[in-house]
């Protein structure tokens, strides 16, 4: 290897993450992957080097779960999150703003409200009626469980549509029968088939967006959960979105991409492949390569913590007769899980009450039991009331748990005030799990909330909600065990570890530089260390100043 020519040196101080030898100071890159390192790349030569100095260089970082197309649109919406948004007043004069800068049959659209932080309620419809000046309002809840229709909003999906039952969601009405304009979780689909689907190049151009954003901030590979189908999805045909965005240059980050389980339908296969249902040609878990990839089949059990719409065994503190719901018949639900285990998917069923946790559990219980299959990591996304009973079955069953830990920091008081301070020592569990030896991923779920990993990562080990209030610190990680989650964790989550979340000969040259070490700041500060630069492939994609 002596006389080696190599596509670039990069010269630091390298936390590998890997036992045999947790730092390093050379890498050699060879064709976007690490050739050799330290004195394996002694003699090598590139035309290119770059040294990082003392400063700190990871894993690049790496989010299980976002959704990306949805963060790269809101960020050219109307922004209602809080701040900047502290009041409903706030609100209705940020979309009576936005009213003047429309055309007056135009859609205004918002996103990213919290009720939690308005005071407790929802908007008013009639105070949009006023502040839309007549045209139609539709405002997305932070959670992306809920959104809210003004009157012009509500006469376009039509009063029989709103009439009709919706399985696994909700048309909320006052004292007198009529809607409000608050539509939960499936009933989200009564405007969704109006103001959607979103075009391919306009999709693509928000994955750009998002992807300079995610640079910014040192990820290097990120999982979206949920295209193509269902409440969730932007369009049908989303997937082509992103290979029209890596086509134009736009997908700069890493992609790991869940199908939602509605854009599946049933198939007549040979009765011992055990395929109900299916996309078109049989793909699944796995198709693609380092750039863009099928992940798991997503499958939704239930709603929103925040929104009071989750599956619980108990009501909410502040709702007490209110115990959510599942969002399709728990029969249905249970094939789909069945059925996707069956056809070889990774699976990952969003559940966050306590009831949706263990049923969850239940379902992959009887899928590995019809079917066994070793390593085959389906996942809970969220797991965001777990008793000890489900944790315990999670790490017998081999199940991920795909925990936010800045849910904690940004919408904690919101969660604090609908599960009381008993059940909370159950809700978004980290040290629990691994203290119990589950390997722990790093995620946000935005734009849910902020997601910059390393904020992430000092809410896993802060443990504080936004008003200063303990959020059971006892489960609290350490800031070591918080980069590990949102670096080999995440890439374990998407079975990705072969190529990423650590430093190795063989691995993606995917890297991020970053002013201090968290491991060595006081927990509050881990937030505010700057990234100073993100390598994607052995190249700076990224450099901050």
């Amino acid at each position: 290897m002596a006389c080696m020519r190599v596509d670039a040196i990069l010269r630091g101080r390298f936390v590998t993450f890997e036992p045999a030898r947790p730092l390093a100071h050379t890498l050699a890159v060879l064709g976007g992957r690490i050739a050799a390192i330290d004195a394996d790349a002694d003699g090598l030569t590139s035309a290119h080097e770059e040294d990082f100095g003392e400063h700190p260089v990871f894993p690049g970082f790496h989010d299980a779960h976002c959704h990306t197309t949805s963060f790269g649109l809101a960020l050219e919406a109307l922004d209602l999150s809080t701040p900047p948004i502290c009041s409903l007043e706030d609100l209705y004069a940020a979309v009576a703003a936005e009213a003047e800068r429309r055309g007056p049959h135009e859609w205004i659209t918002g996103n990213g409200y919290d009720q939690n932080k308005l005071g407790g309620s929802h908007p008013d419809r009639r105070r949009l009626d006023s502040a839309g000046g007549g045209r139609p309002v539709w405002l997305q809840h932070t959670s992306g469980h809920m959104c809210m229709l003004n009157s012009a909003g509500l006469a376009i999906v039509g009063s029989a549509a709103l009439a009709a039952p919706v399985v696994g969601g909700a048309v909320a009405r006052d004292a007198d029968g009529e809607p409000t304009g608050l539509l939960q979780e499936r009933a989200q689909a009564l405007v969704q088939r109006i103001v959607l689907p979103r075009s391919i190049d306009e999709l693509a151009n928000a994955i750009g967006r998002a992807h300079e954003r995610y640079l910014s901030e040192g990820l290097t590979s990120v999982c979206d959960a949920g295209v193509a189908g269902g409440w969730v999805a932007q369009s049908p045909v989303e997937l082509a979105a992103y290979q029209l965005a890596r086509e134009r240059g736009q997908l700069k980050v890493r992609t790991t991409a869940m199908i939602s389980s509605d854009a599946t339908h049933a198939v007549n296969t040979h009765p011992d492949d055990a395929v109900a249902a299916a996309l078109d040609t049989g793909m699944r878990t796995g198709l693609g390569d380092e750039w863009l990839r099928l992940g798991a089949l997503k499958v939704f059990s239930d709603g929103s913590l925040i929104g009071r719409t989750c599956w619980m065994h108990e009501g909410f503190s502040d709702d007490a007769g209110n115990t959510g719901y599942p969002q399709a018949d728990p029969d249905e639900l249970r094939r789909t899980i069945v059925n996707a285990h069956l056809a070889g998917w990774q699976v990952a069923t969003h559940a966050i009450g306590d009831a949706a946790v263990a049923f969850t559990l239940d379902c992959y219980e009887e899928a590995l039991r019809r079917r066994p299959r070793p390593d085959h990591r389906h996942r809970i996304e969220h797991c965001g009331v777990t008793t000890d009973a489900s944790l315990g079955r999670i790490g017998q069953l081999g199940v991920i748990p795909v925990p936010q830990g800045r849910f904690v920091g940004e919408i904690g008081d919101g969660m604090l005030a609908a599960l009381g301070p008993k059940r909370v020592a159950e809700a978004y569990r980290l040290a629990g799990f691994a203290r119990s030896g589950i390997v722990l991923p790093g995620s946000s779920d935005r734009p849910v909330v902020d997601g910059r990993p390393l904020l992430g990562m000092r809410d896993m080990v802060v443990r504080q909600t936004e008003s200063g209030r303990p959020f059971s610190p006892q489960e609290a990680l350490t800031a070591e065990e918080a980069l590990i989650a949102y670096t080999s964790g995440s890439a374990y989550a998407t079975r990705t570890e072969h190529d990423r979340g650590s430093i190795a000969a063989g691995k993606l040259a995917d890297l991020v530089v970053v002013a201090d070490d968290p491991r060595r700041l006081p927990p509050a500060d881990i937030g505010d260390v700057p990234v100073l630069a993100t390598i994607v492939g052995g190249d700076v994609a990224f450099r901050a100043g």
